[in-house]
């Protein structure tokens, strides 16, 4: 498919779902949205992924387009009217609008009128299916191993951690599947269920439903993490992943240099603390032990620099570590499996 990335003024440092499409996805990626950096390109600001050039608006999209996708997720996961003639562009050329934020386009009479009369689809990643329900306490019934990423804080590399480890599973010629908790995994795979959207008493039935959707087809699961379990806003998407993961083994993310919160002004605790609290909340359910680290380093200058980081992570935590992105998986995956 080939697809557009709507990222205004927050690329390429807050658009993580753009990133992630360009990274990961299957989908061929023809422009890229962002008013601030018209006329560049993306490999001005990112190596190792698809490029394409940016432009300021859809309608300066001249090649064929399948779909635009909402690449960016403000916090609160609200709409800018200032992306309405985007949407509308995409809409009266047919195209498929996916969409991961919490407003739900489906429900804008607009975007919904401009769909039928032209053709398009509106897909809203977040808006989970109805049937869900509790969790039954039976993802560990499965014969696949299950491995969750978990995070000192949000947007440290969760879901890049999860998809480096996968790749690199798969690599090496291991049975391996990707769990899909949020909107850029949902979008990268095609599937799955948005956590963070779904009704409290249904998390861990969520995810749980999804364990047992894969975990008889593969030998190792990796699931996507969400969040952090210190977070004083997302705290309950973190736990409901770990409880309806009933993961084996747990990956630490960590984001080189964050000391506070993200969008609050509250340190850290320190790594042990963190370790013993994934370990000692997901006791109740599972055995899951933090096996190994990731670090992202994306603000350390230089690679020897950030490889003392690395170094100096894994001393603190007591396990390998590594950025997957600056170097590889393979420590962390011997590690994992």
């Amino acid at each position: 498919m080939r697809v557009a990335l709507l990222a205004h003024e927050k690329f390429p440092d807050r658009s993580k779902t753009a990133n992630g499409i360009l990274r990961y996805s299957d989908h061929e990626v023809v422009a890229v949205l962002d008013r601030e950096n018209d006329g560049a390109n993306v490999s001005d600001f990112l190596s190792d992924v698809q490029d394409a050039p940016i432009v300021s608006t859809m309608s300066e999209v001249e090649e064929p387009v399948d779909a635009l996708v909402v690449g960016i997720a403000p916090i609160g996961g609200g709409f800018d009217e200032t992306w309405r003639p985007d949407v509308r562009n995409a809409l009266e050329r047919g195209c498929e609008v996916i969409s991961g934020l919490h407003y739900f386009l489906e429900d804008d009479s607009e975007f919904r009128n401009l769909a039928e009369e032209h053709g398009g689809e509106l897909w809203d990643v977040r808006r989970p299916h109805e049937d869900l329900g509790v969790a039954d306490g039976v993802a560990d019934q499965v014969d696949a191993e299950v491995i969750l990423t978990v995070g000192t804080d949000c947007s440290v590399g969760k879901m890049t951690a999860t998809m480096e480890l996968l790749e690199a599973a798969q690599a090496r010629g291991e049975s391996a599947a990707f769990i899909p908790t949020g909107q850029t995994g949902i979008m990268i795979e095609g599937w799955g269920n948005p956590i963070d959207r779904v009704v409290s008493d249904f998390t861990a039935g969520a995810v749980e439903e999804m364990i047992l959707e894969r975990g008889n087809d593969y030998d190792y699961l990796f699931v996507e993490g969400q969040a952090s379990i210190v977070h004083p806003a997302y705290s309950a998407v973190t736990t409901g992943i770990l409880h309806g993961s009933m993961a084996d083994k747990l990956v630490l993310c960590h984001e080189e240099g964050r000391e506070t919160v993200h969008g609050y002004d509250q340190d850290l605790p320190d790594l042990d603390t963190y370790v013993d609290l994934f370990e000692s909340v997901a006791a109740p359910v599972a055995d899951s032990e933090v096996v190994a680290g990731m670090l992202n380093t994306r603000d350390v200058p230089d690679d020897e620099t950030a490889r003392e980081a690395v170094e100096e992570y894994a001393e603190d935590l007591g396990v390998s570590a590594t950025d997957p992105i600056r170097f590889d998986a393979d420590e962390v995956l011997d590690a994992v499996l």
